[in-house]
């Protein structure tokens, strides 16, 4: 009887034995379908680890997680480098279609704008939305406008019956710097002169 039992033990290792040897030949030969490029595979939810330069991409189906290794993180991803092993981290905001980090977008999906690494349905204000570039640029908001100045012709102050003045406003230097866009910084209009330049000189026009 125990003689039996001992052969019934040994059959059910051999076996066992024999499955593990297969499942790990095929994991390491790529040969399962939901296993390309791993290193170590499971049946059931893909990849476990990937070779040194794929990165390792998880999801969620459900209640199950998948794993697939890939050369290039999808849309929604980007790639982190590791010790171990290298992953795709999804990025935060869903309108993301590519990020440098968790929190920081290069890029946003159709319909949404980019301002400082964030999208945006409709830019924020003193932006404004950029269609080309799907970004959202700063406005220019300059200072003030300047007094006017002495109506002039020629450089000169007299000696004409109209001449021109002219008034300014500054515009932020952050501006300048960052080629924003910027409103009018100069204006002119006609203006009368003095007929008469000291010491009598009169030009007429």
């Amino acid at each position: 009887m125990q003689w039996i039992i001992f052969m019934l033990l040994l059959f059910i290792s051999s076996v066992e034995m024999l499955t593990q040897n297969r499942w790990k030949k095929q994991a390491s030969a790529g040969l399962l379908e939901n296993c390309t490029g791993c290193v170590l595979c499971s049946e059931d939810n893909g990849c476990i680890t990937c070779h040194h330069r794929l990165f390792l991409l998880i999801w969620r189906d459900g209640i199950r997680q998948y794993g697939m290794c890939v050369h290039t993180c999808p849309p929604g991803y980007f790639g982190v480098r590791g010790l171990e092993v290298n992953r795709c981290t999804k990025c935060r905001s869903p309108s993301c279609e590519s990020c440098f980090s968790r929190d920081f977008c290069m890029k946003c999906k159709d319909k949404f704008y980019l301002y400082k690494g964030q999208c945006f349905r409709q830019c924020p204000p003193g932006t404004a939305a950029q269609p080309g570039t799907r970004e959202c640029q700063e406005t220019c908001e300059p200072g003030p406008w300047s007094e006017w100045s002495a109506c002039t012709h020629e450089s000169r102050t007299c000696g004409c019956k109209w001449g021109v003045e002219t008034r300014v406003r500054e515009v932020p230097e952050a501006a300048r710097e960052e080629g924003t866009a910027c409103p009018e910084r100069l204006e002119t209009r006609r203006c009368r002169m003095k007929k008469h330049c000291p010491g009598g000189e009169h030009h007429a026009t």
